[in-house]
């Protein structure tokens, strides 16, 4: 049998998913097909990007907002790489854990982003970071969240990754180690942006 790994239990499961022997039946004949349900995540927050910041005006804010800046974010944010959009715009925010995204062990943020991609979400422009620390600052303590962004090499030639978080009731733009291969646990959130 090609499935010899089944027990007697897990194959009487399935037949009364299908609705038991007629629809077992109704599924070989043809009359009736399975399909995947499709999830969607819903938007957790929205937030405009390309409100007219340089990047003098990101490190402004951010110390007028008595929020903190790490040295690897500020790093990243004076970058070229570091890119903010010509025209204001909103964008739709997606969180998830990465065991939502079907990996309960964990998982590297290479596949971490390629499970996104496949439930219809999207990397976040590098702006999210900065616009979502302004944006976001009812973050309860000890939460972090993870932008999933295309990593910015730093200037000890490592990627890096916007994160935002809150320690001790101090709110942080913070940047994380961004290699393809780096493992992430499946309580860590993150931010994409949900595909329109």
């Amino acid at each position: 049998m090609k499935y010899g790994g089944l027990t007697l239990g897990q194959i009487e499961a399935v037949i009364n998913k299908l609705g038991g022997m007629e629809g077992v039946r109704r599924l070989l004949s043809g009359e009736v097909f399975v399909k995947a349900v499709e999830y969607v995540f819903p938007i957790w927050k929205t937030i405009k990007l390309g409100t007219g910041k340089t990047v003098g005006d990101f490190r402004n804010d951010l110390r007028r907002g008595n929020l903190k800046l790490g040295d690897w974010a500020s790093d990243i944010i004076g970058k070229p790489a570091f890119t903010t959009a010509t025209e204001e715009t909103e964008v739709d925010l997606v969180r998830v854990a990465v065991a939502e995204l079907g990996f309960k062990k964990g998982a590297r943020r290479d596949q971490i982003y390629e499970r996104a991609n496949e439930f219809g979400l999207e990397l976040c422009p590098a702006e999210v970071g900065p616009q979502l620390r302004l944006q976001y600052q009812d973050q309860p303590n000890k939460e972090q969240i993870l932008i999933g962004m295309e990593p910015i090499i730093v200037s000890d030639g490592t990627p890096r990754a916007f994160g935002i978080e809150s320690l001790d009731s101090e709110l942080w733009l913070s940047a994380y180690y961004g290699s393809p291969g780096r493992d992430w646990d499946a309580e860590h959130q993150w931010v994409f942006v949900r595909r329109k």
